[in-house]
């Protein structure tokens, strides 16, 4: 498994990317096949005085990606929670194979 992590209009610190990588391991335990993960942070109303954090994460398995999204005020809120779904989608797509 491939693991990719962008930030838009700002660096993430070590410490949130440790907290990502240790999280993702979640994915190998739910689906034996994940090629790569690609995980994007980014500053959403840079304009306006409210910063919030958006976390997305795009999961390829062999012949679909997967893709889910998050928004709250903080990248590791936003990053849980989108990871969250992205288990819960992997568990929906096994299921449906499966059946």
């Amino acid at each position: 498994m491939t693991i990719s992590i962008q930030t838009v209009h700002f660096s993430a610190d070590r410490k949130l990317v440790d907290h990502i990588e240790k999280k993702l391991e979640k994915l190998n335990q739910q689906h034996d096949h994940v090629i790569q993960v690609t995980v994007f942070l980014k500053l959403d109303n840079i304009v306006h005085t409210i910063k919030d954090k958006v976390a997305e994460i795009r999961v390829h398995v062999p012949g679909r990606d997967l893709f889910v999204k998050s928004i709250s005020k903080s990248f590791e809120e936003s990053f849980d929670s989108a990871l969250d779904s992205m288990l819960n989608l992997i568990k929906k797509q096994k299921e449906k194979q499966s059946a």
